[in-house]
């Protein structure tokens, strides 16, 4: 970054957006590594248990709006955890049209061990900042996830 105010031409590794994403990515895969590896979940699936067994019963469209994730790997992820006796759908009783999706008994179960290991790993990061950098790193992205005026029109 260059300090003599003149502007500078565009770096991608320089890039916030792209910063956060990597970020994203070397963690998500790291723990990706333990859900897969105990219950053969892609990320997505890993998703909508999370999601079920922190909310409880909601429709697929308010996990997709929640989640930032698409419609369609939603349903395929929501296919392969009914298939496998970790959630269970009902109609819902707002919208005949839509679904509540619930976890079953044994996705409880599932949702609680790999809860479990989702705060270690969350604990190993924190760790590996140390506490005030950890502090500062939540309150931060706390920051940009918060509504406000889009950054892109200033």
């Amino acid at each position: 970054m260059r300090g003599d105010g003149a502007e500078r031409p565009f770096d991608l590794e320089e890039f916030l957006p792209y910063l956060l994403n990597q970020a994203a990515e070397a963690t998500g895969k790291s723990f990706q590594n333990v859900y897969r590896a105990d219950y053969g979940f892609t990320r997505t699936q890993w998703r909508v248990l999370a999601n079920l067994g922190r909310f409880g019963a909601m429709t697929a469209a308010e996990i997709c709006r929640i989640s930032h994730t698409e419609k369609t790997k939603v349903s395929r992820a929501v296919a392969a955890l009914e298939a496998r006796g970790l959630l269970s759908r009902s109609p819902a009783a707002t919208d005949r049209r839509a679904e509540d999706l619930a976890l079953t008994p044994r996705g409880q179960e599932v949702f609680e061990t790999l809860g479990r290991r989702a705060i270690a790993y969350d604990r190993a990061l924190r760790d590996r900042l140390g506490p005030a950098a950890a502090r500062d790193l939540d309150r931060v992205l706390r920051a940009l996830i918060a509504p406000g005026p889009t950054l892109a029109d200033e």
